[in-house]
């Protein structure tokens, strides 16, 4: 706490969140409150489903199942502290800011890099299907997995301790509803460029890499569909891939649209926009995932004891 506070003489920042109109505050509770009890409910059930049934061990529910135990954790870090703000005292401590901030941007590239782990799984599975067994095996799968938290760390521990550097000496008020790196720049009264340097190199490596890899994989994905002879092979390919798309599109759309633009340009407007990918995408993913998938439906009513009349006995 003390090396926190030795470049700085803030000891909290107020976080102004989404209105700040009195009468706004108790519906916002109850709007996010649901969302996050949706969230948290969509993700353990889709957890627990994929590891209580056995036809669900495979290397692609390894990987939702990973995504929604991080879905868990970076709607944790926000979700919470909004509550908290929307009914009682919205100051956050220096520490606690920095600590969210790490958290959100170590989660959130979490998600980033197991979506292209998602889509490289896709790309073995209709591309090259008789190595898949061998090629995504489960000690790959783990590493691949443990690859992307520690990159993501990593890269979240750099941005932190580059904020660290820097003095915030005056206003203490951050436009957001969330400790961003954007906004709490915005209220250095010590100079940036190092950061907004790191900001528009290395972060964009990060953050597009991951994207561009999903990008080549569909293509290489769409063009070995569109080799398959019969309709109901390219609709049954396709139909295995449309789901995790979907995810991407919401994901990264938001996050492009808030991160791929200099700090200067950053406005309130950007608030709905992160509330997609930091909250939205976490509670939709279990439902985008389930909604086409016979398979892990068939786990959940497994688990919730209600067994499909149309399943095959043991």
């Amino acid at each position: 706490m003390e090396r926190l506070n030795q470049t700085s003489s803030v000891s909290e920042f107020i976080l102004l969140g989404l209105s700040s109109r009195p009468e706004d505050q108790k519906p916002l509770f109850i709007l996010f409150l649901i969302i996050y009890l949706v969230t948290i409910t969509g993700n353990v059930l889709t957890i627990l489903a994929i590891h209580s049934d056995p036809h669900l061990h495979t290397p692609m529910y390894f990987f939702l199942s990973v995504l929604s135990f991080t879905d868990i954790c970076f709607t944790t870090t926000i979700v919470p502290r909004m509550l908290v703000n929307f009914l009682s005292h919205k100051t956050i401590s220096y520490a606690g800011c920095l600590t969210q901030m790490y958290f959100t941007y170590a989660l959130g590239n979490t998600d980033s890099c197991l979506l292209a782990v998602m889509a490289y799984d896709r790309y073995v599975a209709i591309c090259d299907p008789f190595h898949y067994v061998t090629t995504m095996s489960h000690c790959r799968c783990v590493l691949m997995v443990a690859f992307s938290c520690s990159l993501s760390h990593f890269h979240s521990l750099l941005h932190t301790l580059l904020l660290n550097q820097l003095t915030f000496c005056d206003s203490n008020v951050i436009h957001h509803f969330l400790c961003d790196i954007s906004p709490l720049m915005k209220l250095s009264c010590s100079p940036t460029l190092i950061n907004e340097i790191v900001i528009m190199t290395e972060g964009p490596v990060l953050l597009v890499t991951p994207f561009l890899f999903i990008t080549f994989s569909y293509i290489r994905i769409l063009i070995a569909v569109l080799k398959i002879p019969s309709t109901s092979g390219k609709h049954k390919a396709f139909s295995t891939c449309v789901s995790h798309l979907t995810v991407v599109t919401l994901f990264y759309g938001s996050i492009f649209y808030v991160y791929l633009q200099p700090v200067s340009t950053y406005t309130v407007r950007d608030h709905v926009a992160t509330i997609v990918y930091t909250v939205l995408s976490s509670m939709l993913n279990p439902f985008i995932y389930s909604l086409r998938n016979k398979d892990l439906n068939q786990g959940l009513r497994k688990l919730l004891g209600r067994r499909n009349p149309q399943a095959a006995p043991p």
